[in-house]
């Protein structure tokens, strides 16, 4: 007898730690596709009032803004809200979790990240003078970025010291230049130009024409101050040479 009704309690125990995770869902409609109001990457097919649960690959959370469509998507794509758990992770060399973005192993290298698709990491480039936000899985401006262990990282510098300077550059209708250009300072046909604002490349104006840093464009010499005369006087540098 006291080895029946022990049964009977490992029999009731089983069955109460199996029912919040087995049968305690209830479908809000009919049918669809519904968040557990716990763990984010967990969710429920409804089928007549029926619910089938369902898990998203690891490193993938459930988007819930369309019941029609039971979706799974990078975490920076979707507000869990209070649905903050998720399934233990299954990491792999270079992944953190099997699916998703994630920021370099390297801690100093800011400008590349790593995309995992099952398991397997592919490391990637952020656009020049960008650099990778987890925060929200894309290439960030260092000033809009929530990743503030970047933020001093070290300026590109041209073998003649030019680097590219800090703030907006504003162009002539107004708006700031995606890729601001710099006259050289020794050279009126040579100039700077900045990718992104942040990376240094040399830059030289066709023959018979000079850096114009009013206009950031090349143009006659006569319509830029200081250069009017720059081939007659490089024609004679030429010729002591």
């Amino acid at each position: 007898m006291a080895q029946r009704a022990a049964l009977r309690r490992l029999l009731l125990l089983a069955a109460l730690l199996a029912g919040p995770a087995a049968a305690q869902f209830r479908c809000p409609e009919k049918s669809g596709y519904f968040p557990d109001p716990e763990q984010c990457d967990l969710y429920y097919k409804c089928t007549q009032s029926e619910p089938e649960e369902k898990l998203c690959p690891d490193g993938l959370v459930f988007d819930d803004t369309n019941p029609s469509q039971g979706r799974c998507d990078l975490p920076a794509n979707v507000d869990c809200g209070d649905r903050t758990e998720l399934q233990e992770p299954k990491p792999s060399p270079g992944c953190p979790r099997a699916n998703g973005v994630f920021r370099h192993s390297d801690p100093e290298v800011c400008d590349k990240f790593v995309n995992c698709v099952d398991g397997e990491p592919n490391e990637l480039p952020c656009p020049p003078g960008l650099i990778f936000d987890d925060s929200t899985s894309n290439c960030a401006w260092t000033t809009e970025s929530q990743r503030h262990d970047c933020t001093n990282s070290k300026k590109d510098v041209l073998n003649d010291g030019f680097s590219c300077p800090d703030g907006e550059v504003i162009g002539p209708n107004g708006r700031p230049l995606p890729h601001p250009t710099f006259p050289h300072p020794d050279d009126c046909q040579k100039f700077y130009i900045c990718r992104n604002g942040r990376v240094p490349q040399p830059g030289n104006c066709p023959a018979d024409t000079v850096y114009n840093e009013a206009t950031f464009r090349c143009d006659e010499p006569e319509n830029v101050p200081g250069c009017e005369k720059w081939f007659d006087d490089v024609g004679k540098r030429n010729r002591r040479k």
